[in-house]
């Protein structure tokens, strides 16, 4: 017993010092040391966001239909027809739609805008003669609708006073044709309407029986109407 204990004494040793030669080889990490983590990838400064509307094209406007169709329900008058065209109220191309049967309405730099558009939209039509469309457009009173369709949109206009044209007198012209109607070079800042017909019957009952290449009197009855409304077809 006595030779045992020096002999366990001696294997015991080396087991220790074993112990403590894998704690010398990976100490365990301190509290205070930080974790460790992989490095961040960094790229070169990134180029400014580009914005959509620099990159992607604009929706293309839709063009305007050549047909509208008005309806004035204080005149019984129903989808009736307009035909676009490029020229001036009641010149020649004009007065071909509208002994055609249709209503006109001229374009470009002498005629008006389109329907809904801010600015002056002409439309005429035959009063006594063909379809007749307008044949009670004088009688329209402060405050009566103008409806006109044009592709998927109702423009609703109200009629809101009566001005004369004459065909003899170009000051006349030019105000009809105005951006603001009987206000030519004022700039428009809203859609308004001009619906016009002749005014045969008042000129003949005045003993004025003047009348131009395509047949027209001297004067036209116009009702100057303003968008009130817009919604869908």
């Amino acid at each position: 017993m006595g030779r045992a204990a020096p002999l366990l004494a001696g294997i015991v040793l080396p087991l220790v010092v074993g112990v403590a030669a894998c704690s010398d080889q990976a100490p365990a990490r301190p509290d205070s040391e930080p974790t460790r983590t992989s490095p961040t990838r960094t790229s070169a400064t990134p180029a400014p966001a580009t914005p959509e509307s620099a990159t992607s094209p604009l929706p293309a406007a839709t063009p305007e239909p050549r047909r509208s169709f008005v309806t004035i329900p204080a005149l019984g008058l129903r989808d009736f027809p307009v035909v676009r065209y490029w020229g001036s109220p009641d010149d020649a191309p004009g007065t071909r739609i509208q002994n055609a049967g249709d209503m006109a309405s001229p374009r470009g730099p002498r005629g008006g805008v389109g329907p809904g558009e801010v600015g002056n939209f002409i439309v005429t039509g035959h009063r006594l003669t063909g379809t007749a469309p307008l044949r009670r457009s004088p009688s329209l009173r402060r405050g009566a609708r103008v409806l006109v369709r044009s592709g998927d949109t109702v423009h609703v206009y109200e009629v809101r006073r009566t001005r004369w044209t004459s065909f003899r007198e170009p000051a006349s012209l030019a105000a009809q044709r105005a951006a603001v109607p009987g206000r030519p070079g004022v700039e428009a800042t809203r859609p308004m309407i001009t619906i016009s017909t002749c005014a045969t019957l008042e000129d003949h009952a005045a003993g004025n029986y003047w009348a131009d290449e395509f047949d027209n009197p001297e004067h036209r009855i116009d009702k100057i109407g303003v968008l009130v409304a817009t919604r869908p077809a």
